[in-house]
């Protein structure tokens, strides 16, 4: 399958080169990168050199990408929204990493996002791509819109306790932190090493944007509050949420029996009996997830750890490729991280 990636350059689009190059059904034809157009991939990511010794960046337009089988997306938030429609008879498929169009409602985005949607009338045909919670949208799919990094991990967290019924809809707490990679690879002054070596700090307080994406892919009202950490790659959300009630008050063990039921076939998930940690899953598509149940205070506690940009970004936007495509979902993705 011939493929294009747009944003190459950037930290989504490195990674989106790097699995794509291991990646036996897809062949990249098409790197484009409007900042770095001409120049090429291996001496601008020297870490690519020798899956792309000859590739260079183009200039995104729609013609450079036309009859391609698949398109991902790599954009800054609002560009897609101007080359879907543009791409939407010219290539087999897109994959948008972008939060363009992962909201169902319109009237959201003015809210969360500052602006009116440009092109609303494409929303309804984009499948949401989170393959463990809505696999059956993806499968023949055309349009996909991958969820962000913090989204996925709450949402895989957190979602097989809203659907089995056994924690209140409203009101959970989602507390993440990420990496710095996952404000994308240009510099600003909060990035630089000497603000975020030895720092820890929150940010965008209760009007995250990614918070309706959250409620959304999980069916529940969220408070979250991200977490700038100092590390490259990584992340850990820690979700609390109360019981729904019922004649039975779930433990820690039958807590984890419905995750464990839940995951059972999925290939990027492992329930883990001990804390999710990051570090577990650097460079690899899968998830960790654990749960506890707290009976002297009657929380539950969800956590998910993941590499925000492999299963938070390029991994899964690969993973929902794969399923458009028809090939193997697990092809081309690692599912062990890098240790040490």
């Amino acid at each position: 399958m011939k493929a294009g990636v747009v944003g190459a350059s950037g930290y989504a689009g490195v990674e989106l080169l790097r699995l794509a190059a291991g990646h036996s059904g897809l062949d990249v034809v098409v790197a484009t990168a409007g900042s770095n157009a001409g120049q090429s991939v291996a001496s601008f990511t020297p870490s690519l050199a020798a899956g792309y010794p000859s590739l260079h960046y183009g200039e995104t337009s729609p013609e450079a990408l036309d009859g391609l089988d698949v398109v991902f997306l790599a954009l800054p938030h609002g560009e897609s929204q101007d080359l879907v429609p543009e791409l939407d008879r010219r290539v087999g498929a897109v994959v948008d990493l972008a939060a363009d169009f992962r909201l169902t409602d319109p009237s959201l985005y003015p809210r969360w996002y500052g602006e009116e949607h440009r092109a609303p009338a494409y929303l309804p045909r984009f499948a949401y791509g989170l393959p463990e919670l809505f696999r059956e949208s993806l499968v023949g799919a055309r349009l996909v819109a991958a969820p962000g990094c913090y989204p996925t991990a709450a949402a895989l967290a957190l979602a097989p306790l809203v659907r089995a019924g056994l924690v209140a809809t409203e009101g959970i707490i989602v507390d993440a932190a990420s990496g710095i990679s996952g404000a994308g690879r240009a510099a600003t002054p909060s990035l630089h090493f000497g603000a975020v070596d030895g720092n820890f700090t929150a940010y965008g307080l209760l009007d995250h944007r990614h918070t309706p994406e959250m409620e959304q892919a999980i069916g529940a009202e969220i408070l979250f509050t991200p977490h700038l950490a100092p590390m490259t790659r990584g992340i850990l959300a820690t979700c609390y949420a109360r019981p729904a009630g019922g004649p039975t008050p779930p433990t820690t063990a039958s807590a984890l029996e419905v995750v464990r039921d839940f995951y059972r076939e999925e290939p990027f998930v492992v329930v883990t009996d001990d804390p999710p940690a990051t570090k577990s899953t650097a460079g690899s598509n899968t998830a960790h997830v654990s749960v506890r149940v707290d009976p002297r205070t009657g929380w539950i506690v969800a956590l998910a750890a993941l590499d925000n940009l492999v299963k938070g970004a390029a991994g899964q936007a690969i993973q929902c490729a794969n399923l458009v495509l028809g090939l193997p979902e697990t092809a081309g993705l690692p599912v062990n991280g890098l240790y040490p």
